[in-house]
């Protein structure tokens, strides 16, 4: 049975690694980054429920005694 060669590997290992770091580069500086962002600030507008106005009454159990 033939040995596998592997005097190639060390060439081709270490120029795929150049390309992926070549294409994550070009990748990440088309990225547009914001270079001072600013808080917004957002207004909560209070909705109204019917119990927000009426007063309710809490019930006891029935399990409890009066």
């Amino acid at each position: 049975m033939p040995q596998l060669d592997t005097s190639t590997w060390l060439l081709v290992i270490s120029s795929m690694l150049l390309a992926l770091f070549t294409l994550f580069q070009l990748k990440i500086s088309k990225h547009l980054y914001y270079p001072n962002p600013k808080m917004m600030t957002t207004k909560s507008e209070k909705q109204q429920t019917p119990w927000n106005t009426s007063w309710t009454k809490i019930y006891l159990p029935l399990s409890q005694s009066q």
